[in-house]
């Protein structure tokens, strides 16, 4: 088989090198998988920023935001200042297979768009609650007792859910939103969302930002709200395996695992249905309950932050006690 290829006049080249260490897969395999899932990942992809993450011959994973100058000038970006105001970040949107292609090309494995679409930064169009457990050889199904638990918060509120396998080892609860809901908002009523869920199950589940305060816990992360990203549904994951992740109804999620769905069975898999769009409930609006306790909890890197520097402070005090007695 020729190692280089064209498909919707993108060459592609390097087709038989493993893709990256542990893969188990090849960047043809990559490829195939990309190009046989376009009709139904471009969709999830297109008129969001999005970041990749490649993976070049010997050389460790890198997520790219801006999209290279070398890359065809018929991919659209959008371009959004960093955080800091001193730079503009110039992101890609794959809008169609081509662009698809090429990003395959490039060897990236990982998608990241955005939860917003365009320049429309406050109005996010889903509601993500991240379900991240400790390592472990039970690490997913924890995740998947604490997503049925955030599904039962939501419940509780008249709300519904898509899940997803994170393609790692946790799993993502997804909320559509109609239009026009401020992200401050839509990150309290997430906010408020995983402290429900914790509630009904403390011993299983934290919303503790820091990895040290959470005790072995599933942390329910309530933090991808505003700009952050989240891996599309159907990506690919630079995992041993080559992992995607997969949407799944409620029913069957416990007894799934992430390893059943990879760049080469995902496809045959499917054939030609589409779960991410028949799963999906309808868009909602958020509820007014969870919108208000959610402005009452602190954001969680902020009151991170905070005591952070609480306990180095504590940390110099005693250590000046202690300088004082001796």
């Amino acid at each position: 088989m020729p190692d280089q290829d064209e498909r919707a006049g993108v060459r592609l080249t390097n087709l038989d090198q493993p893709l990256f260490a542990d893969a188990r897969a090849t960047k043809r395999d990559l490829v195939d998988y990309l190009d046989a899932m376009a009709d139904r990942f471009v969709p999830v992809l297109a008129g969001r920023a999005l970041s990749v993450v490649r993976v070049l011959r010997g050389q460790a994973p890198f997520m790219q935001k801006n999209l290279p100058t070398y890359a065809p000038a018929s991919i659209p970006t959008i371009d959004a200042p960093t955080q800091d105001g001193k730079r503009v970040v110039h992101y890609p949107v794959c809008d169609d297979r081509e662009t698809l292609l090429w990003f395959a090309n490039q060897r990236a494995v990982e998608y990241h768009p955005t939860l917003f679409l365009g320049h429309a930064f406050d109005s996010p169009t889903h509601l993500v609650v991240d379900l991240d457990p400790p390592e472990g050889s039970d690490a997913f199904g924890r995740a998947v007792e604490a997503a049925l638990l955030v599904r039962q918060a939501l419940a509780d509120v008249c709300m519904t859910a898509i899940a997803k396998t994170s393609g790692a080892k946790g799993v993502h609860v997804v909320v559509p939103l109609v239009p026009g809901q401020p992200a401050a908002d839509v990150a309290a009523a997430t906010r408020a969302l995983a402290a429900r869920a914790e509630q009904l199950d403390p011993r299983l589940t934290t919303t503790a930002f820091v990895v040290e305060d959470r005790g072995g816990k599933v942390f329910l992360d309530a933090t991808r709200a505003g700009g952050a990203t989240l891996v599309a549904a159907y990506s690919p994951r630079v995992r041993a395996g080559a992992p995607v992740s997969f949407p799944l109804p409620w029913n069957d999620l416990p007894g799934a695992t992430p390893a059943d769905f990879t760049v080469t069975t995902v496809p045959a898999l499917l054939g030609d249905a589409d779960p991410w769009t028949t799963l999906m409930p309808p868009p909602q609006a958020l509820d007014a309950g969870l919108v208000e306790q959610g402005h009452t909890i602190p954001i969680a890197r902020v009151a991170a932050m905070h005591a952070g520097k609480r306990r180095a402070a504590a940390r110099r005090a005693a250590e000046g006690d202690s300088g004082d007695r001796s």
